[in-house]
């Protein structure tokens, strides 16, 4: 019942998505593949206090998707992770840019709409939703326990009237706005008001990426393992956070710079090199994400649960000219 129950769900999300489309779509929208993303580019764009602008971005009447996985870009339109989207796995590789203008009176919360209408139009897209039983990596307690140190407090949601400070730029994501820092110091705060804040820092001298958050809930924790597992496909497993752990923590992880090389490489990201950029082929030193997650009290555990999934049925992986 459980499972009729949640693909009900899903079909009238994407009948009412549906109805919209036929009440908005872009007035215009260029379409083109995404250029290699230039490493030298983006650091001087971080030690000038700007973050990469990578990713959706609706101001005004102006939309923009930049350097986004064709499967990122369904996952926009049906309001869904995208780890949810099932279909071939180039989906994860094949990157566009797309600009597009609003029509007047519309807002951001339009535009997933708009996105669903101009997949179906220039890359043809068909899908349907199923919910299906599936391999997945449950987040559940160590046997010794959880060594996590819970939040004095909530974080505090969004303020989209709050103006930004200095070298803060806004995103829009699936999960709802986001403004992300770029400090003196290299490392990038992530704020998603209500989900938690996380500061992200690549340490050269370690080589690990240090990933810190004071206020997390173990479910966005769930979901940011799934984000990072599932960069090179969507043939990785989902987490689903089965801790039973309430609340807000304190999450430190110290991920290795050669897996997150090894991770880049298989989602097919074509970055630039910058000149004198450190090898990939360096000594692992650091931990593994398993190794990251067991140090905090928890583990990861293959079980099986009822996911739902948006199933692709029919995709071209060349839009129609622009």
């Amino acid at each position: 019942m459980k499972k009729s129950t949640k693909v009900f769900a899903l079909v009238v999300a994407l009948i009412l998505t549906s109805a919209a489309h036929a009440q908005s779509t872009f007035e215009v929208a260029t379409i083109k593949p995404a250029a290699p993303l230039d490493q030298a580019k983006i650091a001087a764009a971080m030690q000038a206090g700007e973050a990469p602008k990578i990713g959706p971005r609706v101001e005004g009447s102006r939309a923009e998707y930049t350097y986004m996985a064709l499967r990122d870009l369904i996952a926009f339109a049906y309001n869904i992770k995208p780890y949810q989207v099932s279909g071939p796995d180039w989906l994860a590789t094949t990157r566009f840019d797309i600009e597009a203008k609003m029509p007047e009176g519309t807002t951001k919360n339009d535009a997933p709409a708009m996105m669903q209408a101009l997949l179906k139009e220039r890359f043809k897209l068909v899908a349907h939703p199923a919910a299906e039983e599936q391999s997945v990596l449950a987040l559940v307690v160590a046997k010794n326990g959880p060594k996590l140190k819970e939040a004095a407090e909530a974080p505090t949601p969004i303020d989209e009237n709050t103006p930004m400070k200095p070298g803060e730029v806004k995103m829009d994501t699936l999960d709802g706005p986001m403004r992300i820092k770029i400090n003196p110091d290299g490392s990038t705060v992530f704020n998603m008001g209500a989900k938690g804040t996380f500061t992200q820092k690549m340490d050269m001298q370690t080589k690990t990426m240090e990933i810190r958050s004071n206020d997390i809930a173990m479910a966005g924790f769930a979901d940011m393992l799934t984000r990072v597992m599932q960069m090179g496909g969507t043939s990785s497993r989902q987490v689903i956070d089965q801790t039973g752990l309430k609340g807000y923590y304190a999450v430190n992880l110290d991920i290795s710079l050669a897996e997150l090389q090894a991770i880049i490489r298989a989602s097919g990201m074509n970055m630039q090199a910058a000149s004198g950029g450190e090898s990939s082929d360096d000594p692992q030193s650091g931990q593994t994400v398993l190794e990251s997650v067991q140090a905090l009290g928890l583990r990861l555990e293959s079980r099986k649960a009822n996911v739902d999934r948006l199933v692709i049925d029919n995709v071209s992986k060349t839009p129609t000219e622009n």
